[in-house]
């Protein structure tokens, strides 16, 4: 969480994911916060990793996208196509 993902409201994406993953008893969940990665219009930003998919990166998430990103992505597997970003 750089500056530019803080003052966009990052910490709060950062608090919904945790509790969600609390909530859905998701157990091997890691949750990392990283540095700038030049997509400062499009803060906060999520970083989805997979075992045996690439990455997703999701745009402009708030604690009511990063909930739902929490059910359908990380629990179900479904990428939210709507909300991935797009260099």
């Amino acid at each position: 969480m750089a500056t530019c993902g803080i003052a966009a409201g990052a910490r709060n994406t950062i608090n919904a994911i945790i509790e969600e993953i609390r909530n859905e008893n998701i157990e091997n969940a890691v949750v990392v916060q990283t540095g700038c990665m030049g997509f400062c219009y499009a803060e906060p930003t999520v970083e989805v990793r997979m075992p045996n998919s690439e990455p997703v990166l999701y745009g402009k998430v708030d604690g009511e996208k990063a909930k739902e990103i929490v059910k359908r992505h990380v629990k179900n597997g479904e990428v939210i196509r709507e909300w991935v970003l797009r260099g």
